[in-house]
């Protein structure tokens, strides 16, 4: 769209609350946003690119044409966004994966003898629902669990109290045959009663319903009978003890505590239910389209989503971050809720604790979630063969190297090397640099260094291997055959370097792989024609698109979103950026523990620390005077005036 028409636009576009849709040239919908004043907010993606997030730079390149949706308050607009999402499911959005096919245990009290069934859909039909579940499979256990503990119907069959003789279940203890006349239809309600109270994890109610059924039972002599509800009694509570979570002092008796984690484009979800104190279950859910949110945003996306269909709204949220819209998201949860919520961040304390506990099991889940596919060793050979067709490679790429570059506004500019063998990471081999010769921001050349400094090293072991090699087969020759130049004598030795070294540099990588589009790609291809190196496969990933590009090839290699081979490269990729980014950070904390007073001679830790602890800062330090500064213990007044003349 032309820019004077989008300013004609704009102009027009209501100073009123509602929601945006940012559409391509063919009309489908890339984001869904909110606000509180729509002109002001749609005003701001096409300005200056420079503060917006590389995601939405990313859209903006593909933004053909935008629409809004006007609506009465800003609460309103949080509702339609959150449901045009969910119809769209637009590309640049954080959104639950799959989130409509979620199942949810049912238990339909309009039935004279309910059963617990799995659905996948919830209404308003006086039933009880609980979940939703983030899998088929976790539901399931949950199922197989109650079932285990409680003895009510599994049959679809028409209930009479009639049939001559019940079925196996009965027998062994897994259902009171209400079908044959066993159980009433009121000792069968009390079944359902105690499925509902321990699915809302009131354990205590059910014990002591099940004590006093046992009392009742061995009152009659009915000792049978009672020893099974002695045994359900100990499995209930079995259940409850692992349940148990250390909130003795907590105040909070029902909650939900909620944290997350990131990976490339979806980010992992963790969710832990706590009701009378003791922790009901967990689950976890995948929100995709994440890349480069803020973990607060994937949460708030997170809370409308899974909240808006769910059953039962908690009185108490906890969140691992500091939510966008946190007082309106509230608002939204108690109207839902038809009662009080509170949506906090816990800072200290025993819920500070607990959310420590969830955003760890966070980090192991999405670690574990990616070392299962790691070691899925169909998806991985599916994966190297993908790359090994698209990308016209020779052979199956069994060793390859990704790099990454990573820095804040051209300061402490590094780089990793991150080494995946038969598509798993190889450790041992990653490598760290530190660019040298690059000023300022430049990530082309920074990237030529690198690879210069990575290949020059191979080039100059091959070279020293094929030396030895030919020293090795003339002094094995015959003696007329070799050169008179050559005396006769061992061989050249190799220079000396260290096994691992030798392993790491030394081995001819089957593919590189670099993290950028077109420019990074040709960068490194002028570094391997430098060195003669032109016969290793290359290749870049551009994070706009996450499309692959191959030297000699203007178009893009586009994988499918669902690729096991995209997934391979994706995972090489964000672990050269993590390695980066690790090495960056660190040498920032070094850095920014340096001081000016370090550089004067006789001024040492203790001396700093006495000098910190007198005048607060090193602004205070700077505007002291050297007869104040020379009041510290153990300063001296020449001490003082080299410091001042220092800092």
């Amino acid at each position: 769209m032309a820019l004077p028409l989008i300013e004609q636009r704009l102009q027009l576009t209501p100073e009123r609350p509602g929601v945006y849709m940012m559409k391509d040239v063919r009309g489908t919908i890339l984001y869904v946003g909110k606000a509180s004043v729509l002109r002001n907010r749609v005003r701001t993606y096409f300005g200056s690119p420079n503060g917006q997030l590389p995601k939405i730079q990313r859209m903006m390149g593909l933004v053909h044409d935008f629409e809004y949706i006007v609506t009465d308050s800003e609460a309103e607009a949080l509702i339609l966004e959150n449901t045009l999402i969910k119809r769209y499911r637009p590309r640049y959005n954080a959104r639950l994966k799959d989130d409509k096919t979620y199942p949810f245990l049912k238990i339909d009290l309009t039935e004279e003898f309910p059963r617990v069934q799995i659905t996948r859909k919830v209404a308003k039909d006086g039933a009880r629902y609980f979940g939703p579940f983030a899998t088929a499979g976790s539901v399931r256990k949950t199922m197989d669990l109650v079932k285990r503990l409680f003895p009510y119907r599994s049959c679809t069959k028409k209930i009479t109290g009639t049939d001559p003789r019940p079925c196996l279940e009965y027998y062994i203890n897994r259902c009171i045959a209400p079908c044959s006349g066993h159980a009433s239809s009121e000792e069968y309600a009390k079944v359902i009663e105690q499925v509902i109270l321990f699915m809302e994890g009131d354990t205590e109610a059910v014990t002591s319903d099940l004590r006093t059924n046992m009392d009742q039972a061995a009152e009659k002599l009915e000792f049978e009978r009672a020893a099974v509800l002695r045994d359900r009694i100990r499995s209930v509570e079995k259940v409850a003890e692992e349940q148990r979570i250390k909130v003795d002092s907590n105040p909070i008796a029902d909650m939900d505590l909620l944290a997350v984690t990131q990976g490339t484009n979806e980010s992992w979800v963790e969710v832990f239910f706590v009701r009378h104190n003791k922790l009901i279950g967990r689950d976890h859910f995948f929100m995709e389209g994440t890349q480069d949110d803020s973990p607060g945003l994937v949460l708030g996306q997170f809370i409308k989503q899974y909240y808006g269909d769910a059953p039962v709204i908690p009185p108490h949220i906890l969140v691992q971050h500091p939510l966008e819209d946190a007082e309106l998201i509230n608002d939204w949860l108690r109207e839902l809720r038809k009662g009080a919520v509170r949506l906090f961040r816990p800072q200290r304390g025993v819920h500070k604790q607990l959310m420590d506990v969830v955003a760890e099991n966070a980090v192991q889940g999405l670690a574990q979630h990616q070392i299962k596919w790691l070691n899925n060793v169909d998806a991985l050979n599916t994966a190297m063969s993908e790359l090994e067709e698209e990308l016209s490679l020779p052979a199956s790429p069994y060793r390859m190297e990704c790099y990454d570059i990573s820095h804040i506004q051209g300061t402490n500019t590094v780089a990793s090397m991150v080494v995946f063998e038969d598509g798993k990471p190889k450790t041992a081999h990653y490598r760290r640099f530190k660019i040298k010769t690059v000023e300022g921001v430049d990530d082309f050349e920074s990237m030529r260094e690198v690879l210069r400094r990575r290949f020059k090293r191979l080039a100059q072991i091959r070279a020293s291997q094929n030396r030895a090699s030919k020293q090795q087969d003339e002094s094995q020759a015959p003696p007329e055959s070799r050169p008179e130049s050559q005396p006769e004598s061992q061989p050249e030795s190799q220079p000396e370097s260290k096994e691992s070294e030798m392993d790491t540099w030394g081995i001819l990588p089957d593919l590189v792989l670099i993290d950028g589009g077109k420019g990074q790609l040709s960068a490194a291809l002028e570094v391997l024609l430098e060195l003669g190196m032109d016969d290793i496969p290359l290749a870049s990933l551009a994070k706009e698109n996450e499309w692959l590009y191959v030297p000699h090839t203007p178009e893009p290699i586009i994988l499918p979103r669902d690729s096991q081979g995209l997934y391979l490269v994706q995972r090489m990729r964000d672990e050269a950026h993590r390695f980066a980014i690790t090495f960056h950070r660190n040498l920032r904390s070094k850095s920014s523990l340096s001081s000016p007073m370090d550089m004067v001679t006789g001024i040492g830790p203790k001396r700093k620390r006495m000098l910190m602890r007198r005048f607060g800062t090193l602004q205070g330090i700077k505007q002291a005077s050297v007869d104040d500064l020379a009041a510290v213990p153990g300063m001296t007044r020449s001490l003082a005036m080299r410091l001042k003349q220092t800092i």
